[in-house]
């Protein structure tokens, strides 16, 4: 999206010219991309142009982008953290209050979308929950934790096409057979099982990874690329999920690749 990438840009060149001091040089190009990201942070044309007449006037267009794009960025990573929780939770409500209070305050249109598409899908699923209807528009394996809250919360499974055809779908990417998916599909009870078995492994998978990445980040950045690889291999000593195992094998790719030339 070329929308995200202005703001990219723009961070970088924040980071140089705010924190580190590099000249900031109004050439046409530097102009352009100030003018864009302006108004991609809610800053009007006329205002931006006004303040690249000079360069102090410049320097102050450029603090506040990036005071917007930092409080956005950081109001909407905050927030989808908080909607995590609750949303494991079952509170969808307070999950959907926490993007409405995110869009009471936003002014970026990036971030407005971003929390906006959040709070639609909290939405659906909010719906999935109370009625057990699944939802295609909405993606897979949220909608299969929503539906294991509601068998914690005492209601019957209803083995359907839909939840069938999701379940299908799903036990593939946590490594579970055709042959095992079956047989799990000839009872609710089996049904139930496959599902728990299916979100247990993401859940365990997620966290061994992300633990391994703090390790692997922490040893690269201290130098010890071997025991940095070493995590990565020992993630991949246990893992069966394809996604995890996926992402594990980029990163020790990544590390075991040159450093690039200076």
């Amino acid at each position: 999206m070329a929308e995200e990438m202005d703001l990219d840009d723009v961070w970088v060149l924040c980071r140089d010219v705010l924190e580190n001091g590099a000249p900031l040089e109004l050439n046409d190009e530097m102009r352009a991309l100030l003018s864009r990201t302006a108004q991609q942070v809610a800053i009007g044309q006329q205002d931006a142009e006004d303040a690249l007449r000079s360069h102090s006037t410049a320097m102050t267009l450029l603090r506040e982008i990036h005071r917007r794009i930092g409080e956005g960025s950081n109001r909407l990573d905050e927030a989808r953290d908080r909607v995590n929780e609750l949303q494991q939770q079952g509170d969808f409500d307070g999950a959907q209050q926490v993007m409405r209070d995110v869009l009471a305050v936003e002014v970026v249109p990036f971030y407005r979308e971003q929390a906006e598409r959040t709070l639609k899908k909290l939405v659906g699923l909010a719906e999935v929950l109370a009625t057990g209807r699944l939802n295609p528009n909405l993606p897979d394996r949220p909608q299969l934790a929503v539906i294991a809250q509601r068998l914690q919360r005492g209601h019957a499974l209803e083995l359907t096409d839909d939840l069938r055809d999701l379940l299908r779908r799903t036990a593939p990417t946590a490594a579970i057979t055709e042959t095992e998916t079956e047989e799990a599909l000839k009872s609710p009870e089996g049904a139930g099982a496959l599902m728990g078995m299916i979100l247990s492994r993401f859940r365990e998978a997620q966290s061994r990874f992300l633990r391994s990445m703090y390790r692997m980040t922490s040893l690269r950045d201290s130098g010890d690329l071997e025991g940095a690889r070493q995590q990565m291999r020992d993630v991949l000593a246990v893992e069966i999920v394809p996604r995890y195992r996926e992402a594990a094998e980029e990163q020790l790719r990544g590390l075991d690749s040159p450093p690039p030339e200076s």
